[in-house]
């Protein structure tokens, strides 16, 4: 079923785990995503960039993950999320083809103009009963780069993340603590500076760039206070991977569907997998949500 978001995050905050924020890109990674939300009993947000809105567009894909969680997933929990709108325009077209929550993604900017835009899509937002994120601090990388080492990561400042959220009353924070986009050998997570945030504030913390991070920095990162964990090239990877490798092995084939069926199960694995370590394995069944 659909649900508004803050119903899994308050879930989440209550019982100490973490939601899954699955990136997903066509029709068949949507079905995996909620396979595995079904078999895992566990609420999942799915969640789209603004390259996946241009594929398939804003109000299809609000219909895909409304038909998909209201057929294939009755008994689960499913929120549907803007992943880094990069622009006013992008954020409030998105809250009127009916996403219940939004990222603006105003971290290359100065932080006093970082607050004024976002600020700006909380006021609108908030009177739609909409759920803003923000951001503070740049993510760098690139969603499907794998492998090789990453330089120059940088990372919030702690004293501008409080001030941040206090100024623009944002539902969820993330902040650069030392992920990025994609998956690299030397990622990794800077504790210490979770823990220096969560403490501080209690708006639930975002954790992007959670494919190229190793499980135990994960379990750690969700102690310390960490609420949703973004997870886009881990997906992309595994569907394309499993994609050409059946291609190749099925050259004489036509029907689609017998193509992309294994992309899907390579999908589905991968998000068990996380809601596993993420802690949400089995908790829908507990969730009070309501649907919408």
């Amino acid at each position: 079923m659909l649900v508004h978001i803050k119903d899994l995050v308050k879930d989440a905050a209550k019982h100490g785990y973490a939601i899954g924020a699955f990136n997903v890109h066509n029709l068949e990674t949507i079905l995996g995503v909620a396979r595995a939300a079904v078999k895992a009993k566990s609420p999942a947000i799915i969640q789209v960039s603004e390259g996946a809105i241009k594929y398939m567009g804003r109000k299809p894909v609000n219909h895909l993950v409304s038909t998909v969680a209201k057929n294939l997933a009755p008994d689960v929990q499913i929120a549907l999320h803007l992943d880094h709108g990069s622009s006013f325009e992008s954020v409030l077209a998105c809250m009127d083809a009916g996403f219940s929550s939004v990222q603006i993604d105003a971290s290359s900017m100065p932080i006093d103009e970082n607050i004024e835009l976002t600020k700006k899509i909380v006021d609108i937002a908030h009177k739609r009963g909409v759920w803003v994120q923000g951001e503070v601090g740049s993510m760098i990388g690139g969603h499907g780069k794998v492998g090789g080492r990453i330089t120059g990561v940088p990372l919030a400042v702690p004293a501008e993340v409080v001030a941040f959220v206090k100024a623009t009353k944002v539902d969820s924070i993330a902040a650069a603590v030392g992920s990025a986009h994609g998956a690299f050998t030397n990622e990794d997570v800077h504790l210490d500076l979770v823990k220096a945030i969560t403490e501080k504030i209690k708006t639930p913390l975002v954790l992007h760039g959670g494919s190229g991070v190793p499980d135990k920095v994960i379990a750690k990162a969700i102690k310390n206070g960490v609420r949703i964990i973004n997870i886009g090239t881990d997906i992309k990877v595994a569907f394309s991977d499993t994609l050409k490798d059946t291609c190749k092995k099925n050259k004489k084939e036509t029907d689609p569907r017998v193509l992309l069926t294994p992309s899907i199960e390579a999908v589905e694995a991968i998000v068990l997998n996380k809601m596993k370590l993420f802690g949400s394995f089995g908790r829908s069944v507990d969730i009070k949500a309501k649907k919408l």
